[in-house]
């Protein structure tokens, strides 16, 4: 797919997210969040997806929101500003409506609501170059795009506090250290180290894989009570699936599982 998001599809079911205005630091664009909706609409359902890695084309991630407008923003009040701002944050969240794990390749700066869209991702990986910030107040403004509890989820709430408090600039070494990122490698290497990460989750079983997915996301389960209630509904859905059995097999013959998907 052409355009501002490109969509390539790799060996194993993993699908690469491109986008691609680097000459607008992939900033989040009218044109480019249209683009984004088309991008994820085309892989709901999609059962030959089993994993979609995520990254900016040129020097950045993403720059975040489109701000040229902002500045209208006190004559247009506070009603028209949410109705123009609640589409926007569902649009590029819909990521996490996907039945897939989701990884965000951080190839450079991710800037707000561009951080936003990595940390709606299951996993993160970064450019040793790669900076990133949540400089909502510093600009004074409140956090968008769900940054309150992407953060929170990701990071925890001392940490979250603090960031979002601060608006300060990470590096890549430290977004590791606090858990913001899962990994870090040189920049010639992130894509293919992400990809390869991509590659090993979408040979596992999709069905246990799905299900797994949707358990961890929001944080998974608030108490162990509600894990144990979810686990003994999932856990038997995989016992009455194929692939089950191909996994057991291949186990016992010490070769790689061939999974179907069913």
């Amino acid at each position: 797919m052409a355009g501002p998001v490109r969509i390539e599809r790799r060996d194993a079911g993993v699908v690469l997210l491109t986008l691609a205005l680097p000459d607008q630091r992939n900033a989040m664009t009218a044109e480019l969040t249209s683009a984004w909706v088309a991008a994820i609409d085309e892989l709901r359902g999609d059962r030959s997806a089993r994993a979609v890695v995520v990254t900016g084309d040129g020097s950045a991630f993403c720059a975040g929101g489109d701000l040229s407008w902002i500045g209208e923003s006190p004559d247009l009040g506070v009603d028209a500003v949410r109705d123009r701002m609640l589409p926007f944050y569902r649009s590029w969240l819909s990521i996490r409506e996907l039945e897939l794990p989701t990884i965000a390749a951080i190839n450079g700066h991710a800037i707000g609501a561009g951080l936003s869209l990595a940390l709606a991702c299951d996993l993160r990986y970064a450019s040793s170059e790669a900076k990133v910030s949540v400089p909502f107040t510093a600009l004074g403004m409140h956090p968008g795009m769900a940054t309150t509890y992407l953060l929170t989820e990701v990071v925890g709430l001392p940490v979250a506090r603090e960031l979002l408090f601060t608006g300060r600039r990470l590096g890549a070494a430290e977004a590791q250290r606090i858990g913001l990122v899962n990994g870090v490698f040189p920049p010639e290497q992130l894509l293919e180290e992400t990809l390869a990460v991509a590659a090993q989750i979408a040979r596992n079983a999709p069905i246990a894989m799905r299900l797994t997915v949707a358990g961890m996301r929001g944080g998974a389960h608030p108490n162990l009570e509600a894990a144990l209630q979810y686990e003994a509904l999932a856990q038997p859905v995989t016992f009455s699936s194929q692939d089950l059995g191909e996994g057991l097999a291949a186990a016992k013959e010490r070769r790689t599982p061939n999974f179907t998907g069913r």
